[in-house]
């Protein structure tokens, strides 16, 4: 499959870019992309959550009523979380959301998810670019000339560019990523994948 390469004013550059299908063209596994996404969004968790128990609650301890003769339920204490105020009843606690997940299942879901987007046809690669200030007007301009504007944008480059960063920082629907922060979770997130030409290069080199 290849793909033409555009410069920033949404021009075909003349050049192209041929996508390698074990990269780009495998046969999805979409229990691998829900696995990968699940430890992603898991991750990303604090895991503070905290209610009090009956045991944490600060009231009297006294028994509130007599045992018998009343009519109703046994009551010991109020605390109990059948009354208001009361403790929670198995009540959140602190805990860590992490699991493990195989090397291997990562990068099968990042693959399917890559040929995902290359059979939708929502890949575009981008010769090298820079901006000289972090300008977001600048980078809007961008998104205009490619007709992009209006997506979710994923912008994956080759190596940290401050300038660029920036300059998309305020637009909610466009996030920058290097090749090595690039996850499952990102790529299905966005509905058009924009890679930078170098960027390109290194992935299919060291896949």
């Amino acid at each position: 499959m290849k793909l033409s390469i555009y410069n920033i004013t949404g021009s075909e550059t003349g050049r192209d870019v041929e996508l390698k299908p074990e990269l780009f063209n495998i046969e999805p596994n979409d229990h691998a992309i829900y696995l990968d996404i699940k430890q992603h969004l898991a991750n990303k968790r604090q895991g503070t959550h905290k209610a009090k128990e009956r045991a944490e609650v600060s009231y009297s301890t006294r028994k509130i009523k007599k045992q018998k003769g009343t009519g109703g339920a046994r009551a010991g204490s109020i605390k109990s979380g059948v009354f208001v105020g009361g403790g929670r009843i198995f009540g959140p606690r602190p805990r860590d959301y992490n699991f493990k997940l195989n090397k291997k299942i990562k990068q099968l879901a990042r693959l399917s998810a890559l040929s995902y987007k290359a059979k939708e046809n929502n890949i575009l690669i981008i010769e090298d670019f820079n901006f000289e200030a972090p300008k977001t007007k600048e980078f809007i301009e961008m998104l205009n000339n490619l007709k992009i504007r209006n997506k979710k944008i994923l912008l994956v480059l080759s190596e940290q560019n401050k300038n660029v960063y920036l300059s998309s920082r305020n637009l909610q629907e466009s996030k920058v990523v290097t090749i090595s922060g690039l996850n499952t979770y990102d790529i299905m997130n966005a509905s058009t994948v924009l890679f930078s030409e170098k960027t390109i290069n290194n992935l299919q080199k060291n896949d």
